[in-house]
């Protein structure tokens, strides 16, 4: 059950996030939420109006034509605290077609507060296509 509810959580504010709906993106978050992003800064926002400022510049850039959406989803949920992770399409037309195996990967940390799943961490990423090529070339 619990893990059906987070994943209903994730996938609205996903869905949310493509149509640049704030108010949804916000909802389901802590007041102390933690988010380290692709873009600056390093060392990620720390609460939620930091966190609310992060998604206009995400939100005009998407609306030229950007894609957000899960590929693969997974969670992990116990009595009060729970973990997931997504693979997203995200990008242009023109970045899916010049590296279309490329997925945003998304950590989700949860905890439940009156009875409600929220999330209270958020880690987004994109590998370093440099680093692999060092390592595995």
């Amino acid at each position: 059950m619990a893990e059906e509810e987070i994943r209903e959580l994730i996938e609205r504010w996903t869905a949310a996030v493509h149509a640049g709906d704030l108010d949804t993106v916000l909802a389901d978050h802590t007041g102390d939420i933690v988010m380290f992003d692709v873009p600056p800064p390093q060392d990620g926002v720390r609460g939620i109006e930091p966190y609310r400022a992060t998604w206009p510049g995400f939100f005009e850039w998407q609306a030229k034509g950007a894609t957000f959406e899960i590929v693969e989803l997974d969670v992990t949920a116990g009595e009060d605290v729970a973990f997931a992770w997504a693979l997203l399409r995200c990008g242009t037309a023109e970045e899916h077609a010049a590296h279309p195996e490329q997925r945003l990967r998304i950590t989700f940390g949860l905890r439940k507060e009156n009875g409600r799943w929220q999330v209270a961490h958020e880690h987004h990423s994109f590998p370093d296509k440099t680093a692999v090529a060092d390592v595995h070339p």
